[in-house]
């Protein structure tokens, strides 16, 4: 059994482009409320520091209840069995503020198993390495 089903959380869920709605179904008075809501979304990090927690601007790209593919314009949510304001942590912003935390505390806080992000670490990792190299920044 999975450590997802042992710890009673849900696995992320992915709605493809295709199964969205079209943009065009939006009523006029939808867009005016979504031109708000961008208009109150914070540009910079220290327009967001000091607004309220938890985040409700779940279409930024640090908030962590969903994730957008650039290229295939899927949706990934991370907590499918939580709404954005149930979440204890919301971006990843001020997660990476408050330092180093565990691979454990990391998994809880994505909703991924922590074999899951040693595994991404290490990705990123070979990533730096390979960049540094290239770029001659490497000892």
């Amino acid at each position: 059994m999975s450590e997802h089903r042992k710890k009673g959380r849900r696995r992320s869920k992915t709605i493809s482009c295709k199964s969205r709605p079209r943009e065009g179904i939006l009523s006029e008075e939808d867009r005016n409320v979504l031109g708000q809501m961008e208009e109150a979304r914070p540009k910079r990090r220290d327009d967001c520091r000091a607004m309220p927690r938890p985040c409700l601007f779940v279409s930024c790209k640090h908030h962590l209840y969903l994730d957008v593919n650039p290229i295939t314009g899927s949706i990934k949510i991370n907590f499918p069995d939580k709404e954005p304001w149930e979440l204890e942590e919301t971006c990843a912003l001020d997660v990476a503020d408050r330092g180093g935390i565990t691979l454990e505390e990391v998994g809880q806080i994505l909703n991924l198993t922590r074999e899951r992000i040693r595994q991404v670490e290490v990705t990123g990792l070979k990533k730096l390495n390979s960049i540094s190299d290239e770029a001659g920044l490497s000892d």
